[in-house]
């Protein structure tokens, strides 16, 4: 008895952790996101300084390289481009509480397909970009939907673990890249294949210099408002469709969504197809505006498991997406500058740590009280 009286006595407050009953201010979900990424930066500041950086200078160098001038500027919305498309991709299956993992073979199989139309050929060389563009779009949804369609189908008819099915066929993907770039489609024997006609490259500011001296130099291309195009068309159908409605109906609670008479079947195979065919559209505006070949699987360069973290940041809203993928474009365009793997990955991975930690803040509530109320 004496020990417990002593024990309040020097501890009058506690912290008391319990879970929220009703749904968190419309505010905190972004509070928590910018909490995150503060936190991320500082630890990611620490670990740099312990390396011998300085972790001031770091973040400068980035925020100068990134945004300085209109030229880097440029630079960045280009490595922004895929990852906005590979987070929408992973946004609209998260939604339904579909782990796609596999956004990276996605998008590496919409290159193929969109590489196809101009390797195979499908389309002649000497055809406009009239005709190009729009067969490569349509060719790299179609292949990522294809791929989106086997764990989709797998998980749908067979309750097979999609974030298994879909990491594997990464590594399917990235193998069957490497088969057509090392011996049908090769140049020469190095890995990589022919260079695309200038009628299937998606057009540049650069190419506009002439009508506005501004744009001279300038790298960002179509893809970018592919992406942008898509964005505002996956925001219309999850908040303003009945699809949309039975997408989050069916994340939210599936036995409710069940009793509604909603076929989660169908919406589980639809939405994963959906979900590849948005990757797939990020594989082909990177062949189509960027690198202007096929090249190993490497092409990817890891946005689509950087979109996972993006779509987390953005908490999975299509329109924030696009500000989150700036800001990530930036980071590896500037971080490669400072380090060419590790800072930037160092730090993405900080984030998706401190994104995953910070949502014990939207689940529970924590309150400071007297040590007798505890």
């Amino acid at each position: 008895m004496a020990e417990s009286t002593l024990s309040k006595q020097r501890m009058p407050w506690r912290i008391k952790i319990e879970p929220r009953l009703d749904e968190p201010p419309a505010w905190l979900p972004a509070a928590v996101s910018v909490g995150a990424i503060i936190l991320a930066l500082i630890l990611g500041g620490v670990l740099i300084a312990f390396a011998g950086g300085n972790p001031f200078a770091s973040y400068a160098h980035i925020a100068r390289a990134s945004f300085g001038d209109l030229g880097v500027l440029s630079d960045t919305i280009v490595k922004a481009t895929p990852i906005i498309l590979t987070a929408l991709a992973c946004s609209i299956a998260f939604r339904m509480k579909l782990w796609n993992i596999g956004a990276e073979g996605q998008f590496i199989m919409g290159a193929w397909g969109a590489s196809a139309v101009v390797l195979a050929p499908i389309v002649p060389a000497e055809s406009s970009r009239w005709l190009f563009i729009p067969v490569m779009i349509m060719a790299g949804m179609a292949m990522g939907a294809v791929w989106g369609f086997i764990p989709g189908y797998l998980k749908a008819k067979f309750n097979v673990n999609e974030i298994i099915s879909t990491l594997m066929l990464n590594y399917i993907a990235i193998s069957w890249v490497n088969f057509w770039v090392f011996a049908v489609w090769t140049e020469g024997g190095f890995q990589m294949s022919p260079k695309f006609p200038q009628a299937a490259w998606l057009p540049r500011l650069s190419e506009y210099a002439k009508s506005v001296p501004l744009f001279r130099g300038l790298t960002t291309h179509a893809g970018l408002l592919l992406g942008i195009a898509a964005a505002i068309v996956l925001w219309f159908i999850v908040y303003r469709s009945r699809w949309g409605y039975e997408i989050r109906l069916i994340g939210d609670n599936p036995n409710a969504a069940r009793y509604a008479g909603i076929n989660i079947t169908r919406n589980t195979i639809w939405v994963m197809m959906l979900s590849g065919a948005l990757a797939g559209l990020g594989g082909m505006s990177e062949v189509g505006g960027v690198v202007h070949r096929l090249q190993t699987a490497p092409i990817a360069a890891g946005y689509g498991f950087t979109g996972i973290i993006v779509a987390w940041l953005a908490k999975l809203n299509p329109l924030v997406i696009i500000l989150v993928s700036v800001l990530f474009g930036a980071l590896i365009l500037a971080g490669r500058e400072i380090q060419p793997s590790g800072v930037p990955k160092m730090i993405q991975g900080i984030i998706l740590v401190c994104l995953i930690a910070s949502d014990f803040l939207l689940r529970y509530r924590i309150r400071i009280v007297r040590g007798e109320e505890a």
